[in-house]
């Protein structure tokens, strides 16, 4: 009975997060209330409560499962034991353009966060996660920098710390740009070329030097 109970409860909380992606991919996150998702859901606001403290609560748990397949990966190439770091996040980035690009949950749920979520008072929770979120990226791909420096992977000179600033702001801007315009450009197909002209000036760029 206990086991049926979990189980049921983890199949309402899916139904709420499936019905929250729907709802602020439709109708934008501010545009959106509880009641409208509680209604797509089939359950109770209620219900809601019972799973998630309000709704920036529930936009953190969408954007949660996107990052549960790419960890591995992007631990690695933070290892100082990682022999290929820069090699580790080449791969990593070509497999998130693919994902965005060809995978309709993911690239749902990042048009919400880039093109459809305005941080407005009922969402400044959310704001401060994406602030801790964007400072942690930052150290997390400078780590990678650094072992790729000492592997002899990038210059040896390489403002690490700007350079972090400079592929994680192309990073999302590129990712933001396709989903505004699909058709401007080809990411899917493109992407090893876009990850590497994001290496290249990570190599090649003087402004990026110490």
């Amino acid at each position: 009975m206990v086991r049926r109970t979990k189980e049921e409860a983890q199949e309402t909380r899916s139904q709420i997060l499936e019905a929250a992606e729907q709802a602020f991919y439709q109708r934008g996150v501010a545009r959106t209330t509880l009641a409208d998702i509680a209604t797509l859901a089939g359950v109770t606001r209620g219900a809601i409560y019972w799973h998630f403290s309000n709704k920036s609560d529930l936009l953190q748990a969408l954007l949660d499962t996107l990052h549960e397949p790419l960890d591995e990966l992007a631990r690695a190439s933070e290892s100082e034991d990682e022999v290929d770091p820069l090699g580790c996040m080449r791969k990593l980035l070509i497999h998130l353009y693919h994902q965005v690009a060809l995978d309709p949950k993911t690239r749902r749920i990042n048009e919400i966060l880039i093109h459809k979520c305005e941080f407005t008072d009922e969402m400044c929770d959310m704001r401060r996660q994406r602030q801790t979120h964007s400072l942690e990226c930052n150290l997390r791909i400078g780590l990678t920098l650094r072992n790729a420096v000492n592997r002899g992977q990038l210059p040896e000179n390489l403002d690490t710390v700007r350079g972090a600033v400079c592929i994680h702001g192309y990073i999302q801007g590129l990712i933001g740009q396709w989903l505004l315009v699909p058709d401007s450009f080809q990411l899917h197909q493109d992407a090893e070329r876009w990850v590497d002209a994001g290496l290249d000036m990570l190599r090649l760029s003087p402004s990026l030097r110490n």
